[in-house]
């Protein structure tokens, strides 16, 4: 029990909490764009248009952020970079596609964009691709 309330903090239980939000995150986000990604590649896109781009654009620029951005951060890989599309996307939704709808509409991807900057913050950690292809060089 002491150990659990421990106020000292090392580079095990950082990369650890990353691997945690890094995986979570991730894959959670993933539920969100393998829907989008079928639509991608199907005849029918039924997805708004964003900031004047096409409804075809901005689909494959959500489908990039939320499936191959998503797997780069389960991976470690790209890490931080991959955060960042993440959370323009997730901005975008909250603010200009949630914009007019009531908090509740808004909370989910908010609670993604903290996660993505406290990765941002973080790193991928030890327990990442990252960290592997680093000690190579």
């Amino acid at each position: 029990m002491k150990t659990l309330f421990n106020k000292q903090y090392n580079e095990t239980s950082l990369s650890l909490v990353s691997l945690i939000l890094r995986v979570g995150a991730g894959a959670m986000m993933l539920t969100h764009g393998y829907p989008k990604f079928q639509m991608l590649f199907s005849e029918t896109i039924k997805f708004r248009e964003v900031m004047g781009m096409s409804a075809s654009t901005s689909l494959a620029l959500a489908v990039f952020a939320e499936v191959i951005c998503s797997i780069f951060l389960i991976l470690g890989l790209f890490s931080r970079t991959a955060t960042i599309p993440l959370i323009i996307t997730m901005l975008v939704a909250v603010f200009l596609i949630h914009g007019d709808d009531p908090f509740s509409r808004q909370e989910l991807g908010l609670h993604y964009v903290i996660a993505y900057v406290a990765i941002l913050i973080l790193g991928s950690g030890r327990f990442s691709l990252d960290r592997i292809l680093s000690r190579k060089k």
